[in-house]
């Protein structure tokens, strides 16, 4: 910009038209060329210094008569909307953007009060509109600055509302991007639970039937080879439900998915009749009841209720030392319930304030279901887990509760 600014200044010498009246001397010429246009060299670090340098040195040069006017404008025109574009203060940026602008409009009032009595009378000799001339050539004059001064601010506050935006959109993206790995790492680590839990449900109940089954084997195998024969099919058989569980659970892992349900075949509450029949072949008198009116679960619920008295009976046998185990499935009106209790050994119950009463909680938790698990006033333990029941899914009718006949027929004893 100085430099085109020297260009400027020497065709306006070369052609002298000296428009703002007698130039001063050489030197000075190019002092004021030079002030008015290189400090625009700072702009963008000291915007506020620089349009306050650049507006008092480009009154200045004009006071002086210098004959560069064009280029300094333009340098004028650059400090303005560098303020309004980089003034960090917003607040200081427009009060100073108006004061300049306010400043200049009283300069050239100012000016053109000096000057109206020194314009030559054959200045306007030529002059044919219906305007006085002197009084057009003052309109004029401040309609072009009006222009000149209202796009710098105008540019100036697009510019900075454009980076402001663009700020805002980088940091919007940024927060995405940490979010999104949030939820990755979340999703990770869902999976990792969730994988953690199938296989605590499916391994930890047949290993533990497995292992009383051994253990009653290897007590009977010499004085009662029929009954260790016995032990030795049931361990056989739950090694075989084992292994196709593993299998199952690690085919829905692979599937592309995603979701928590694994096939009906999993588990159901259909099929909680077959966890009391290994508690019986482990040695347990272990009964079941199923009260009301059974209606079709979502999978999901009866895959987490199927799960509940999986683990339930899993701890009872591993940790109870108990005789008699109780499974009862309770279809009420708005929710269906399972309750599992033995006579077992309460307090030493060491997995039930582990992974196995974890994973419960967080799979009646996920069906905004409840959990109780905790010892029985007279002795043994209770595990009891409800869901509720959507409005589709409920019984239609009055509950009843099942005949003597009926529980005997599932294998429960009479209960009130």
């Amino acid at each position: 910009m100085t430099g085109l600014a020297l260009v400027s200044l020497t065709l306006a010498r070369s052609t002298g038209a000296f428009l703002l009246g007698p130039p001063p001397s050489g030197p000075e010429q190019l002092f004021w060329t030079v002030a008015v246009t290189l400090p625009l060299i700072w702009r963008r670090r000291w915007p506020t210094a620089t349009v306050l340098v650049v507006a008092a040195a480009f009154i200045a040069a004009q006071a002086r008569s210098a004959p560069e006017s064009q280029f300094s404008s333009w340098a004028l025109f650059c400090a303005l909307y560098t303020v309004g574009a980089w003034g960090q203060d917003r607040q200081l940026s427009r009060r100073l953007r108006i004061g300049v602008i306010a400043t200049m409009f009283a300069w050239l009032g100012v000016y053109y009060a000096v000057m109206i009595d020194h314009i030559p009378a054959d200045t306007f000799a030529d002059a044919v509109g219906p305007v006085p001339p002197v009084l057009a050539a003052m309109v004029n004059g401040v309609l072009l600055n009006v222009l000149v001064f209202g796009f710098a601010y105008f540019f100036g506050e697009t510019a900075w509302v454009a980076a402001r935006r663009e700020h805002e959109l980088r940091a919007q993206a940024e927060d995405l991007r940490r979010s999104q790995a949030e939820a990755r790492e979340r999703a990770v680590l869902g999976e990792r639970v969730r994988i953690a839990r199938e296989l605590h449900d499916v391994v930890a109940h047949h290993v533990s039937v497995m292992g009383v089954q051994a253990s009653a084997c290897r007590r009977v195998f010499d004085r009662d080879p029929g009954k260790a024969r016995t032990a030795l099919t049931a361990i056989e058989q739950s090694a075989r439900t084992a292994v196709d569980e593993l299998r199952r659970m690690l085919g829905v892992l692979r599937t592309s998915a995603g979701t928590d349900a694994a096939p009906p075949t999993a588990g159901s509450v259909e099929r909680i009749d077959e966890l009391v029949e290994r508690a019986r072949a482990a040695g347990l008198t272990a009964t079941l009841g199923v009260y009301g009116d059974p209606v079709a679960l979502p999978e999901s619920v009866s895959q987490t209720a199927y799960r509940v008295t999986q683990e339930a009976v899993t701890n009872t046998l591993k940790h109870a030392e108990a005789a008699l185990l109780d499974v009862r499935v309770r279809y009420l009106a708005r929710e269906v319930e399972v309750d599992v209790t033995d006579d077992g050994r309460g307090g030493g119950r060491t997995d039930t304030v582990g992974l196995g009463l974890i994973g419960m909680r967080e799979r009646v938790t996920a069906h905004d279901g409840d959990l109780e698990a905790g010892p029985r006033a007279g002795g043994g333990w209770r595990v009891r887990a409800r869901f509720p029941l959507a409005a589709a899914d409920r019984p239609v009718g009055p509950q009843r509760e099942p005949s003597d006949r009926q529980q005997a027929a599932a294998g429960a004893e009479p209960s009130a």
